[in-house]
């Protein structure tokens, strides 16, 4: 029990350190590692996103205390986000997974390539993205897939041309709401018996790693983040088309 606990404090501090610093993927990095050691899908996202109301909680509160958070745009994203995770929460669950997988690959590799054109561009054309209904969309995907909110709004708002401190800081602020109100559901039904574990383990190492997010995004070159950001856009797109193909 010493070393699966062990184990699971390593896979929340390591995925909580890249999803605080470029704003995505503890979703996938945590579900993926724990499925790879045999933990059950079902399982180990009903543990990942137990765990997130900690995670993003003290990650949120890294990015306020180093000031990395625009409150009007937290408020834009909270309410739709809030709303797209209950109707994702309560309502599709049961929409199929092959409808929506193929959509957010798709959508996630644009984004990838929006936010290397912006980095090898000397000037880059902004465009403004559709808060509210990216908010909506990122909360939902989130319920459903576990682990939409990240990759949908922060490679959306990256690529669109806001500033990566900013946004990544928001977002992660504003995920700790989203990820309450969708959990909320899943930890009514929860076996705290035979989830406990699990959930502890990934509590504890993104506990450790979150307080590091706030520090890492304000030191990072802006294009050193978005390189990072687009890099771990275009894994999830070949992670997502692998899972597709097989």
């Amino acid at each position: 029990m010493g070393l699966e606990f062990a184990l699971f404090v390593v896979v929340g501090f390591f995925a909580q350190i890249v999803d605080g610093a470029l704003g995505m993927a503890f979703g996938i990095i945590a579900s993926t590692s724990l499925i790879a050691t045999g933990t059950p899908p079902a399982f180990a996202s009903a543990a990942v996103h137990a765990a997130e109301i900690v995670t993003t909680g003290v990650s949120g509160a890294s990015h306020v205390a180093h000031k990395n958070v625009d409150w009007p745009l937290f408020r834009r994203l909270v309410i739709p986000g809030v709303i797209g995770g209950i109707i994702g929460a309560y309502v599709l669950t049961e929409l199929p997974e092959e409808i929506v997988k193929p959509i957010v690959t798709v959508y996630l590799f644009l984004m990838a390539v929006l936010i290397f054109m912006r980095v090898l561009a000397k000037a880059h054309r902004e465009w403004n993205a559709p808060i509210p209904l990216l908010g909506t969309a990122g909360g939902f995907l989130d319920a459903i897939g576990g682990g939409g909110w990240g990759p949908i709004v922060t490679s959306t708002l990256l690529a669109s041309g806001d500033h990566p401190r900013r946004t990544i800081g928001t977002v992660n602020t504003a995920e700790f709401i989203i990820t309450t109100s969708i959990s909320i559901t899943f930890l009514t039904q929860l076996d705290l018996a035979n989830y406990g574990q699990v959930v502890l383990g990934l509590i504890v190492g993104g506990a450790l790693a979150a307080p590091l997010a706030g520090y890492v995004i304000k030191k990072l070159p802006i294009r050193v983040a978005l390189v990072l950001v687009g890099s771990v856009l275009s894994v999830l797109t070949v992670v997502n088309f692998a899972n597709l193909v097989a």
